[in-house]
């Protein structure tokens, strides 16, 4: 037997070892053959720290209680054998369990090489929690860096009249990119700063771009909005709407200008959601439900908002023209829409034929999606707006031309 790593590179065997500290962790391709029908089984075991729940990350199956599973020790439950090791320094725990028959089946061979590749798994396990807490802490690092330098982007996606085709409003859209160069989606970096309690600085931030980029254009009255996504938990915060008013204030911007969206997930927790709706439309703000549709309001629910619009998930829209059932859903969603006197804004607008669908509705429609603009920076939206107001001038000269010579 090769007792040495150099012994099993001396006899041209390839070796995989990772090393830790003080320890040096070799696979041995000798074993192998031995430990494939092994009568170890392993599982691994994540608890999250807010909410206590459990659940298993990866290995076999078993029918372990919670308790056993993320508790210190070895116990002995009927015919089963269960040896748990829990980290002390994440909320991660490793079971390596088996059953009185199968040892006894096994021979001690087997028995230490599962051992060996148990250990081998525990150890890659633990370096890839670590490697992922090293990761997570590292980018909330940068994220708070990113906002205390002004370094979160805001982007602005056209907000459309299906009946005129005119750009009426647009959203504005947080955009982050890494100190590594990478481009981080707003559904990890938003979650990231919600879990860490500072996500109401991102919306303080993308407050102040709005109004910096387009507060002269604001401030003439015209009929242009511009919609800010806000959390759950700036719905719960009370420096949240004396935030936006002392902005507006400062920038001299009428509360109408500023629509405020919420996600429909954000509303589950219905009196804070119907108390916080109330102030901001108090204040002379509309408010829209985004993402409508993905499970949480009715129509009983809506009307206790009393919410001004609602927009249409874009995987509704996305389905138009594709046979499925969820088309079916989206007359109801409209009927319901006019009952209660809501307007309707559909998102995900890719395609001719999906805008097609929503200008027969009988009620008027604003679209969003890429038909009509992606995401651009605040002058490019600018200068489109700008150009589609010169093309209406035009239009008008050319009408009235035309009456006149009539």
């Amino acid at each position: 037997m090769y007792k040495t790593l150099s012994q099993y590179q001396n006899a041209g065997l390839i070796t995989i070892a990772m090393q830790r500290g003080e320890s040096f962790v070799v696979f041995m391709p000798l074993i192998r053959m031995h430990l494939e029908p092994a009568p170890m089984h392993y599982t691994l075991t994540y608890t999250d720290s807010p909410t206590l729940r459990s659940s298993q990350l990866l290995g076999d199956p078993t029918q372990a209680s919670v308790q056993i599973l993320t508790t210190e020790g070895k116990v002995h439950v009927g015919e089963n054998l269960f040896a748990t090791r829990c980290s002390i320094r994440f909320f991660n725990c490793a079971t390596a369990f088996t059953s009185m028959p199968e040892v006894i089946q096994a021979n001690r061979g087997k028995f230490i090489g599962c051992i060996a590749l148990f250990g081998l798994l525990g150890a890659f396990a633990s370096l890839f929690v670590s490697l992922l807490y090293r990761r997570n802490k590292g980018m909330e690092q940068q994220l708070r860096r990113a906002i205390a330098k002004d370094r979160i982007r805001v982007v602005y996606q056209p907000l459309v009249d299906l009946a005129s085709g005119r750009i009426v409003g647009a959203e504005a859209l947080a955009r982050w990119t890494d100190e590594d160069g990478l481009a981080v989606g707003p559904d990890v970096f938003v979650r990231l700063a919600e879990q860490h309690g500072f996500v109401g600085e991102i919306t303080r931030l993308v407050v102040r771009h709005v109004l910096r980029d387009f507060g002269p254009m604001l401030r003439t009255g015209s009929n242009f909005r511009v919609s800010v996504n806000v959390t759950a938990a700036d719905l719960g915060d009370p420096g949240f709407l004396i935030m936006i008013e002392r902005s507006l204030g400062q920038a001299g911007v009428a509360p109408r200008s500023l629509t405020i969206e919420i996600t429909e997930s954000s509303t589950v927790r219905h009196d804070l959601a119907m108390n916080a709706i109330r102030r901001l439309r108090q204040h002379g703000h509309s408010v829209h439900i985004d993402d409508f549709g993905t499970g949480y309001s009715s129509l009983s629910y809506l009307k206790d908002l009393s919410v001004d619009a609602i927009k249409i998930d874009k995987s509704f829209t996305q389905s138009i023209g594709t046979g499925s059932v969820t088309v079916a859903i989206l007359p109801q969603i409209l009927a319901m829409a006019e009952a209660l006197g809501l307007r309707v804004i559909v998102e995900g607008v890719e395609t001719i034929q999906q805008a097609s669908y929503f200008t027969t509705a009988a009620q008027p429609v604003l679209a969003q999606g890429w038909l009509y603009g992606r995401p651009v920076p605040a002058a490019e939206l600018q200068r489109a707006i700008a150009e589609e107001a010169k093309s209406q001038v035009g239009e008008a000269k050319m009408r009235a031309v035309t009456a006149s010579a009539a």
